[in-house]
């Protein structure tokens, strides 16, 4: 039986994890796409001689030209200018438009029946642009940041209990910003609210520490950002989608009036499958928790205003 085959634009540090990821399970071939001659090719053949450590029998192509990536089953979009210190990650906002719907054009002509998954930054933005950019349907068009951030949370959320990460299931919604809107109510440990287990003040410590996940590292790193967590969080995607998995996860998913928002990508919870966002889960939230929900679309809705001032698809 033919392996599934995934595409991963970007050969840096995001990409290069990511496709690292992915061969080592062995389940699909991958082509890393990336505009830098040679850089491709050779983190390609760094990665395929350690397949056979791995038990892996994936092949993983590095490549300059579109064609190579054609009929792939994903395309994950890592391409692009990376935060640096003290830069949010709308500031990145033109530099990467330009990149992204470039790469997204021109796989999806090459791979019209494929998911499209996007990191690049600003992610929620960056996949309203993938959308326009690929002339596909919206379900096939997704955000990663929301698996992140849910990760970035769990974790806080564990070390404050001292409890393991793994009992620690955790929802974070809204834009993959500084409004990002964590839920301790269907935030649970071994499925107690943490709402039941933690003071309100730990509560929103972790939370304010969840917002900032990101800026937290790039402010380690001085000279790039975050590549392990974010990499994961795309390779479990990959995975729901190729396996037909139907996992419920938070993504940026397109809306049509759920939770009130209309004609925007935003993270809620999905469920992920075969053909991208099989379904939108509505939760039932409290007031205080929509309006914080709505001020992150908000957040979101004026980046998408400032792209298309700067920036139109033809």
């Amino acid at each position: 039986m033919m392996k599934k085959k995934v595409t991963v634009v970007g050969a840096g540090n995001v990409g290069a994890s990511l496709s690292q990821m992915i061969v080592r399970e062995g389940d699909a071939d991958v082509v890393i796409y990336d505009i830098a001659v040679g850089i491709p090719q050779g983190k390609a053949l760094d990665l395929a001689e350690a397949c056979p450590l791995w038990g892996s029998s994936s092949r993983i192509t590095g490549t300059n030209d579109y064609s190579t990536t054609a009929n792939s089953d994903v395309i994950v979009v890592t391409a692009g200018f990376p935060r640096k210190p003290g830069m949010s990650r709308d500031d990145l906002l033109t530099a990467n438009a330009e990149v992204v719907s470039g790469v997204v054009e021109n796989t999806a002509k090459m791979s019209p029946n494929a998911v499209i998954i996007i990191v690049t930054n600003p992610m929620d933005v960056m996949t309203q642009l993938s959308l326009q950019a690929s002339g596909f349907d919206s379900r096939r068009v997704i955000g990663m940041g929301g698996i992140l951030d849910s990760a970035r949370f769990r974790t806080f959320v564990a070390w404050g209990m001292g409890a393991s990460p793994q009992d620690v299931d955790a929802l974070v919604l809204g834009g993959h910003g500084d409004l990002m809107v964590p839920m301790p109510r269907f935030t649970t440990v071994a499925g107690i609210p943490i709402t039941e287990l933690l003071d309100p003040a730990v509560i929103t410590r972790l939370s304010d520490r969840t917002r900032k996940g990101g800026a937290e590292i790039v402010a380690h790193l001085k000279t790039g950002s975050a590549y392990y967590a974010p990499a994961a969080a795309a390779a479990e995607m990959v995975e729901a989608i190729l396996t037909d998995r139907k996992q419920l996860a938070p993504c940026a998913a397109y809306l049509r009036g759920e939770y009130g928002i209309d004609d925007l990508f935003i993270g809620v919870p999905v469920i992920l499958g075969r053909n991208g966002v099989e379904h939108i889960v509505e939760l039932p939230l409290n007031d205080d928790e929509r309006a914080q929900l709505a001020a992150s679309a908000a957040s979101v809705k004026k980046g998408v205003d400032e792209l298309n001032t700067f920036f139109k698809v033809s």
